[in-house]
């Protein structure tokens, strides 16, 4: 293992490849799903119900694995706060990659009849509780062995991922909706992308098996400092942060799975703009992201994580009510401009989430808490929006009330960062 000469720490390139590549393979797997659901799983599993009532089935389906989420984040915090980071890194992502792959090989409704659907479910629950366990082992490898004032250049790492993952998983659905027939990506082609990640998830592994436990959870461990049940003494001590850490999270969710899961089915099917014409323009916001997440991350350092977070979230509130009728206009810029602001509002309320969820909690409890707080803003701003997006389509109210939707979260999270602390000149 490749060690910094003077303290005997992993490389700062170490610690970006673990945390890095481990997000970016759970966040594709999640992506490919969200992208799934969009395109050929109403068909594939939920034959005999109309468009929009299949649709609805195919997206509550996405939606289960955002609510056992908070399950994984509590199992694999508690480990995780009590044995340590680097094994539950581990477990977390086989779990989540060996559920991936078998979603790729489940028959569909043709062939197993109610079955299939039943087993979706059951396989996407499982999905959820390994990343439930991911973005916290992952964002605390990178904040527990960050150096003073670089918590949230370091914790860039990890919320990159995102941003990676995603642009692999619709690259390879771009480049099957260009070499396959719409039957033959209907019939098949739509599993190659979940098999694949079979391959992304033993890279991961053999990164992540590298790296040492980190400095921070080391010397608790050497103190005796470990909680003998880390979740009884998170909601004990600091459940209000748990709460208010995942309201402050969930306008980073809404935003961008408003913008690529709802708004790619959105594209396609009600205003009939070509499947991969909505797949490039949601690559292209996508960088825009990545770009974002990097922007706020390295200025957090110096400008404080809430002053940041604050500064993007106010802008949600604004283009949640500009996205939709840019969308309308059928225009490929304008649609793309409507992908690319919200992706890049999502970045930047993003990025600091890295340091600052972590920052929010005690060691003893720090996994599980950061882990909770991410999820349980996933269940109100990943589940939730492409439900809610699509009743409200089907209720007449229209795409402004989507956008309202959208802002009405942005809002929510402003004030949740509003009761909460600075974090950034804390030590760990």
């Amino acid at each position: 293992m490749k060690v910094s000469p003077q303290t005997g720490a992993p490389s700062r390139s170490r610690i970006a490849a673990a945390s890095l590549i481990g997000t970016a393979i759970e966040f594709y797997d999640f992506y490919i799903y969200g992208t799934a659901a969009a395109l050929v799983l109403n068909t594939a599993f939920f034959p005999d119900m109309d468009d929009m009532a299949g649709d609805l089935a195919a997206f509550s389906t996405f939606a289960v694995a955002f609510i056992s989420r908070p399950l994984g984040s509590a199992l694999f915090g508690h480990w995780g706060d009590r044995i340590g980071r680097k094994s539950m890194l581990v477990v977390s992502l086989l779990v989540m990659g060996l559920s991936t792959v078998l979603i790729g090989l489940l028959p569909g409704y043709a062939a197993l009849g109610v079955i299939a659907p039943f087993l979706l479910v059951l396989l996407r629950f499982t999905q959820g509780i390994g990343l439930g366990g991911e973005w916290g082992g992952a964002a605390l490898l990178a904040t527990e062995h960050a150096p003073p004032g670089k918590r949230g250049l370091y914790a860039m790492f990890p919320q990159l991922g995102p941003s990676a993952g995603f642009i692999v998983a619709n690259g390879m659905f771009l480049i099957l909706g260009e070499v396959l027939s719409d039957g033959q990506f209907d019939s098949w082609g739509w599993r190659l992308p979940f098999v694949a990640s079979l391959l992304l998830v033993i890279v991961g592994l053999y990164v992540r098996l590298k790296i040492s436990e980190t400095p921070v959870f080391q010397a608790a461990m050497d103190q005796h400092r470990i909680a003998r049940v880390p979740f009884a003494g998170l909601m004990k001590h600091q459940w209000r942060r748990v709460l208010l850490g995942a309201g402050a999270m969930t306008i980073a969710y809404t935003l961008f799975y408003t913008a690529t899961t709802y708004c790619l089915a959105y594209g396609t099917d009600t205003l009939k703009i070509p499947k991969t014409t909505m797949l490039a323009l949601s690559m292209v916001g996508v960088v825009f992201m990545a770009a974002g997440t990097v922007a706020s991350a390295m200025v957090s350092d110096r400008l404080g994580r809430r002053r940041t977070l604050i500064t993007g979230t106010i802008g949600a509130v604004v283009w949640g009510l500009v996205m939709f009728p840019l969308m309308e206009t059928r225009n490929t810029f304008l649609v793309g401009l409507a992908l690319a602001g919200a992706l890049a509002l999502m970045g930047l309320v993003f990025g600091p989430m890295g340091a600052f969820l972590p920052e929010l909690f005690k060691t003893e409890y720090r996994y599980s808490g950061s882990s909770v707080a991410y999820s349980l803003g996933g269940v109100l701003g990943g589940a939730v929006p492409p439900l809610v997006a699509t009743s409200l389509q089907a209720s007449g109210l229209g795409v402004m009330g989507i956008g309202g939707y959208v802002s009405a979260m942005a809002i929510l999270s402003l004030l949740c960062l509003l009761a909460l602390p600075e974090t950034g000149d804390r030590t760990l």
